[in-house]
């Protein structure tokens, strides 16, 4: 576990009478990398190092887990029940912002303030995908990204085209989508996730139009690039780091997007 964390700095972040400890690596704009169940992984690790490698500084607050343990089956059950706790985590109610974000939100502005640069970046992760879209009602964040989102879990057909956001917060989020020219929302996932349903990305290709770009991999059976039906993690767990993978490909659009809007 030391060695996934080796370069990282360990600090608090406290907000409206919550701390939680926050990883950080790199130096330059701050992106937010809000690490997917079971925790920060070494593969979530790694994936702040390469946002840290283009001139940004990665910043990954603990909510859940043990920071630098690799995923196991085991260690993902053990972990998905304190994550679905209702005060911070809205994930099975329809149309609401899950509170933790507030907590988010006030984390990227203290991370604007002390690394500077025009805004921040901020990535979520399947668990956390959505998080990224409900701190875009903060100005300051001008590079979301939505990898797998899947809160809330899709039981039903309107959960899977919920975007976990209220009303008034999507709101806010379409309205600077109309009014920034250059903003837009970067989405992945791989085609067969049932997590991340299809739904969920098609609602959002409605509520925001050609300022939601989203990246679908094909898993389907058979697939040419051997990804698994049950593919999920884009960015980490099931990225092929290969020149010519589309997940690659997908990791280099995030980094892009970075580069272009933050540096």
């Amino acid at each position: 576990m030391a060695d996934a964390l080796e370069g990282f700095s360990r600090s608090t972040f406290t907000h409206d009478g919550k701390t939680r400890d926050v990883y950080r690596i790199g130096s330059g704009p701050a992106v937010i990398v809000i690490a997917e169940i079971p925790g920060i992984t070494p593969a979530v690790c790694q994936f702040a190092r390469r946002v840290a490698e283009i001139g940004c500084t990665a910043v990954l607050p603990h909510l859940f887990g043990v920071p630098g343990k690799p995923p196991s089956v085991g260690y993902m059950i053990q972990s998905i029940g304190p994550a679905c706790v209702p005060r911070d985590f809205a994930c099975f109610a329809l149309r609401k912002t899950s509170p933790v974000a507030v907590w988010l939100r006030a984390l990227a502005r203290q991370a604007h303030t002390e690394c500077g640069g025009p805004g921040v970046g901020a990535v979520g992760m399947c668990f956390t995908g959505g998080f990224a879209l409900a701190m875009m009602v903060d100005d300051v964040v001008l590079a979301p990204v939505l990898s797998q989102p899947s809160l809330p879990f899709p039981i039903t057909k309107a959960h899977r085209r919920d975007v976990n956001l209220t009303d008034e917060d999507l709101a806010r989020v379409k309205e600077r989508c109309r009014a920034e020219d250059d903003l837009c929302v970067l989405g992945l996932r791989f085609s067969h996730d049932r997590t991340s349903p299809p739904e969920r990305f098609q609602r959002l290709r409605e509520e925001l139009g050609d300022k939601f770009v989203a990246v679908e991999i094909d898993s389907s059976p058979g697939n040419p690039h051997g990804h698994p039906r049950t593919a999920h993690s884009v960015l980490t767990e099931h990225l092929k780091d290969e020149p010519g993978q589309p997940s690659r490909d997908a990791l280099d659009k995030v980094l892009e997007l970075f580069r272009t809007r933050l540096l």
